[in-house]
């Protein structure tokens, strides 16, 4: 999901999307994931220069990404979109001055509590760490190199930078990263419940669809073996005022950011967890940089607002 405060921050989207022939690109991209520039131009019967034209003003934008791959006829730029919703803040006087942030980047092997079951993994973008399925690995000095994490059942918890100081009240909090189940190899249709919370404080459950591999992730290792996990989805999940929401659209449960308790002096404890016990127990893949689809580790906003009290003398 990309969120944008103003409508003045979304003038650059709106440039990009204003023509008939760019919407078209955006949505023969949505329905098919690995369209190169090649395959667009013939589509839209288009010329090569017409369609690179077209795609570097919406690569601009940030709505699209271009990987590089080897294709049948040697190497391909395969075009991508970038997020699956935009929301815009439209009223007056929501945008930029109200919604003040801290942003930060948490790479996946950063975590400060991990309890795993197999099947599981960890792997940096260069090797794999230690043995597959073999949970003593997690605790490898390596695995702060790690870009891609992966585990049957358990959980992993990572610390959430708090850079709120005196007189800032959190209003809101968005974690994003890309995610999806963990199956022995890889399986489409194999759900799995994905819990949340913060500092034991429960968010709601999200069903992730299944563990994808029938293609490679765009972003994978030429090494990287094609049995294993190749590319998730792309979520965010949302705590604010009214409740808890996966991509801003998705209730999935009524905590709000007040029952978190969370001030300037407060850790703020992350967790993923697949309950051994749970109806869909199918594990959980989280996707650094170097892997997946997204080049991005888990992201993390935190929303605040200042206080207008006086300081006392």
């Amino acid at each position: 999901m990309l969120y944008l405060n103003s409508l003045s921050e979304a003038e650059e989207i709106f440039k990009a999307l204003s023509t008939p022939m760019r919407i078209r690109i955006m949505e023969l991209i949505y329905e098919n994931n690995h369209m190169s520039m090649n395959d667009l131009a013939e589509s839209l019967d288009l010329t090569n220069s017409a369609i690179s034209m077209h795609v570097g003003k919406l690569e601009a934008a940030g709505l699209v990404t271009i990987q590089t791959t080897s294709g049948k006829r040697g190497v391909m730029k395969v075009v991508r979109p970038r997020y699956e919703r935009l929301i815009v803040d439209m009223v007056p006087g929501a945008g930029v001055n109200a919604r003040k942030c801290y942003t930060d980047e948490i790479a996946v092997g950063h975590y400060t509590n991990i309890d795993v079951k197999p099947t599981c993994g960890l792997s940096t973008s260069g090797n794999l760490i230690g043995d597959l399925d073999n949970p003593k690995v997690f605790s490898y000095p390596e695995r702060f190199k790690a870009d891609i994490l992966w585990i049957g059942s358990g959980f992993v918890t990572y610390n959430l930078p708090n850079r709120l100081k005196p007189g800032q009240f959190l209003t809101e909090i968005q974690v994003s990263f890309e995610i999806s189940s963990e199956c022995p190899e890889f399986n489409e249709d194999y759900p799995s419940d994905i819990y949340f919370d913060i500092n034991g404080k429960a968010l709601g459950k999200w069903i992730s669809p299944g563990d994808f591999g029938k293609r490679r992730g765009m972003l994978c290792p030429n090494w990287w073996p094609a049995g294993l996990n190749q590319y998730g989805l792309l979520k965010t999940l949302i705590i604010n005022g009214a409740g808890t929401f996966m991509d801003g659209t998705h209730k999935l449960s009524s905590t709000t950011i007040n029952d978190l308790n969370i001030d300037y002096n407060s850790s703020i404890n992350f967790t993923f967890s697949v309950p051994q016990d749970t109806a869909n127990c199918g594990g959980l893949t989280i996707f650094g940089e170097s892997f997946g689809d997204y080049s991005q580790n888990i992201q993390v906003k935190l929303f605040y607002e200042e206080s207008n009290e006086p300081e006392q003398s």
